[in-house]
């Protein structure tokens, strides 16, 4: 017998919805999207009134790391989907920083054959080179045939310029992007967080915003060299963006991405928290200037998509000192909170250009199709109400850690759910 949910009072926002009346109902039969109306009267298996709640197609995260295989008592495939369900998320592609590192097609088919079993689409990236270690390319068109969506070294950056050209030209053939953390390893480390004034109070080194600018600058050039498709990861400095944006002008095949940690908080918290170590992150928090650029890249169209850089860690290794702490947070739970406080609600974007960013940018990016918002479709999408109010607790956490500067924070918008492979999961 066909599983039919109905699901009423929606109001349809993002690509794809544009000629849906103002408020719609959504019957879905054995996941297809059987109609879409202004009201439906039918019995279905499923039915829950959504009271005006907005739907869009379905949000993709195209940067986390979900740490397995190898690192399962941080994250697991298994514990990092339930946190992107929570956070609106039907799609999430993850890094290759794992142990074993994706770098050989056995490893790409866990992973994807792992994510089967979860509610959302995991798609994974395949390393650049062997191991992660930047020596040997790694077998690029192997790892596209077990499922690869991109290519990365991401947690060091591809350092030899080299081995940077060659991938970008075997990328370029497979038609994939080379996603880059910009990292000059030279003039970055041993930084703790950003050089800067702070930095300087608090005694501590920092790492300057130039190491990630001339690793970008490095890359746009081997991309206009080459004809590659570089994409810039997790983008935090003015400079950095100032870059890709004259990059775009002159046609170069180049896209990015920013974290909401790094349009809505700046160094100083490091300080006003007494060093608080779920406010490491790596790229680190830059100033309130930098800030501002990431907000007007999202307005202007130089950086392409909203990401988290989900970094889970265990209690126990961020309860250290900070300069022994490892960098990151997780993420997926409160992007779009923090993404409506920032972006939405201050007039910085409008609901349809944040989605585009969340929906869009992303799939385009990576060579995913875009999911469709029509009778006959799959449906894969996202419910959510962006004036909601909640606090993140860690009873709301869905992730195995804990690491988030928002725990106890109080914000507004909040996904209440997904539709993805046949089920609706709500948070």
């Amino acid at each position: 017998m066909a599983e039919t949910y109905l699901l009423k009072n929606l109001k349809p926002a993002g690509p794809g919805t544009e000629k849906l009346p103002d408020t719609i109902d959504i019957l879905i039969t054995d996941g297809t999207i059987t109609r879409i109306a202004e009201s439906i009267d039918q019995q279905a298996s499923h039915s829950k009134d959504f009271n005006g709640a907005y739907v869009s197609a379905g949000w993709m995260d195209m940067h986390v790391h979900f740490r397995e295989p190898g690192f399962e008592h941080k994250e697991t495939i298994e514990t990092g989907s339930k946190a992107a369900a929570f956070g609106g998320f039907t799609d999430v592609a993850c890094m290759p920083n794992t142990s074993p590192a994706v770098s050989s097609r056995d490893v790409v088919e866990y992973i994807r054959k792992k994510g089967e079993m979860q509610p959302v689409h995991v798609h994974p990236i395949g390393c650049v080179s062997i191991d992660r270690k930047g020596k040997q390319l790694a077998e690029m068109a192997d790892l596209k045939e077990g499922g690869a969506v991109a290519f990365s070294d991401d947690g060091d950056p591809v350092y030899d310029s080299r081995l940077m050209r060659i991938a970008l030209e075997y990328s370029s053939m497979l038609e994939m992007p080379i996603i880059n953390h910009e990292e000059d390893l030279a003039l970055s480390r041993p930084g703790h967080m950003n050089e800067g004034r702070v930095s300087a109070r608090l005694g501590l080194q920092g790492s300057p915003g130039i190491a990630e600018e001339v690793m970008i600058a490095r890359d746009i050039m081997l991309a206009e060299l080459t004809g590659g498709r570089i994409h810039v990861a997790h983008i935090s400095t003015a400079k950095g963006v100032d870059l890709v944006r004259s990059a775009k002008k002159k046609g170069i095949r180049v896209t990015t991405e920013v974290c909401p940690h790094h349009f809505d908080l700046t160094d100083e918290e490091i300080e006003r928290t007494g060093f608080d170590t779920n406010f490491k992150m790596h790229p680190p928090l830059r100033t309130a200037e930098d800030v501002e650029a990431m907000i007007e890249g999202l307005r202007d169209g130089s950086i392409d998509a909203i990401c988290t850089d989900h970094a889970p860690h265990s209690v126990d290794e961020k309860e250290a000192e900070f300069i022994y702490a490892p960098n990151g947070i997780i993420g997926l739970e409160t992007a779009f909170a923090i993404s409506c406080m920032r972006l939405l609600h201050p007039g910085h974007l409008s609901l349809d250009d944040m989605l585009e960013r969340l929906i869009t940018a992303p799939r385009e990016i990576t060579n995913l199709t875009v999911p469709d918002f029509n009778e006959g479709s799959e449906a894969r999408f996202t419910i959510f109400d962006p004036e909601a109010e909640w606090t993140f607790t860690a009873d709301e956490v869905r992730s195995r850690s804990r690491n988030s500067p928002y725990l106890d924070r109080k914000l507004k918008g909040r996904a209440l759910g997904i539709f993805n492979k046949g089920k609706l999961v709500l948070s």
